[in-house]
């Protein structure tokens, strides 16, 4: 018999052996013997939000009913899955490493089979060979495949890598409400103060020039020149009545002495509202300044208060969450590797490959001769 086998190897062409029968021979032991059964737990979900919209005919549906799909969320969740951080939170216990390194897994499948680089970098290579996170953007769903030799670790694992989604999420809600609610309470602490400020201002400008308005205050003073304008011109007239038909009358140096008395009062009050610096007409233009400056602030002071109530709103409504549309499924029959299959691509493969080298080789030999 091996005689015979041996015949038939030594009439077989050197390039078959090497292109078709040594690789067909490999995969028909690696697939036919050493390869282990592969599990497959598949899980489907999506992250949703009340706000944000989704141009997919799921989301215009989910939209309707209230809901839309969140966008930088589940690509968040997504990187999250493909992280270390997963890996490392997977593996806590070294369940995930113990998993992938049982005996019964055939030392071409198994993590670390040697012992010889069981680091974690190596193990985070191994993992992202058996865990698969796939995003459709048309329908917006997330889809986690598992990879295992027990059913069982396939479905713990995908279970446990969607809680971890789950709480990616959530945590991602939590920051994003606290940095939206502290930036607000940051500009209102910040409106607070230049409001306090501004008033401060204004108080220690009405106690150091006694006033309240200068406004105001000019117009009362107006209103006295007015009047005492009118008792001066009241009091010109009987002095001109008296020098005309009294002039020896003893009431003529007292209205003398009068209008001079109005003429410097007139000039004094004239003075208050205009002329030096501590006049109402120089207080006026700083009291306008600083009655600005407080109004400006308590306006800006009112929109960070309207804003910090928005944002508060705005937190409560901004509430994003993972639904699950597929729990992780228990397989029942392992999907990989597709024994059959591989072997006969290996053959087809090998024969394309030595019907090419075959015709080179012949090309070869013919362009020496």
């Amino acid at each position: 018999m091996l005689h015979l086998l041996r015949r038939v190897v030594n009439r077989l062409d050197p390039l078959f052996i090497i292109f078709v029968l040594i690789p067909t021979v490999a995969a028909i032991l690696y697939y036919g013997v050493f390869a282990s059964d592969v599990f497959i737990s598949e899980s489907k979900f999506v992250v949703r939000s009340p706000e944000k919209s989704s141009p997919s005919a799921i989301g215009l549906l989910l939209k309707g009913a209230g809901f839309s799909n969140a966008g930088d969320e589940i690509h968040v969740a997504q990187g999250f899955l493909d992280s270390r951080d997963a890996l490392r939170e997977l593996d806590r216990d070294g369940q995930f490493r113990r998993a992938y390194s049982r005996p019964t897994i055939s030392v071409f499948n198994r993590f670390d089979p040697l012992g010889w680089n069981g680091t974690f970098e190596a193990l985070f290579k191994y993992y992202k060979s058996r865990v698969g996170v796939e995003y459709d953007a048309g329908s917006s769903i997330t889809t986690l495949t598992v990879r295992a030799y027990q059913p069982g670790d396939a479905r713990k694992f995908n279970e446990q890598l969607l809680r971890m989604a789950e709480v990616t999420v959530n945590r991602l809600n939590s920051r994003g409400r606290q940095d939206l609610i502290q930036f607000a309470n940051a500009e209102v602490e910040i409106a607070k103060n230049q409001a306090r400020d501004a008033a401060l201002a204004l108080s220690a400008f009405r106690n150091a020039k006694g006033l309240v308005d200068p406004d105001k205050q000019a117009v009362i003073q107006l209103q006295m020149i007015s009047k005492l304008q009118d008792e001066l011109i009241a009091t010109k007239t009987q002095l001109r009545e008296l020098r005309e038909y009294a002039p020896q009358s003893p009431q003529v140096p007292v209205l003398v002495t009068r209008i001079a008395g109005l003429e410097e009062e007139i000039g004094r009050q004239s003075g208050l509202i205009a002329g030096d610096q501590k006049s109402l007409a120089a207080s006026a233009a700083q009291y306008q300044r600083l009655i600005l400056e407080s109004q400006f602030a308590d306006r800006q002071l009112a929109a960070a208060m309207a804003s910090l109530q928005e944002a508060q709103n705005e937190a409560r409504r901004k509430q994003a969450y993972v639904e699950r549309i597929a729990e992780p499924n228990l397989p029942d029959e392992a999907l990989e590797p597709s024994r059959f299959r591989s072997m006969l691509t290996t053959f087809m493969l090998s024969m394309i490959i030595w019907g090419v080298a075959s015709m080179l080789l012949a090309g070869i030999r013919e362009h020496r001769n």
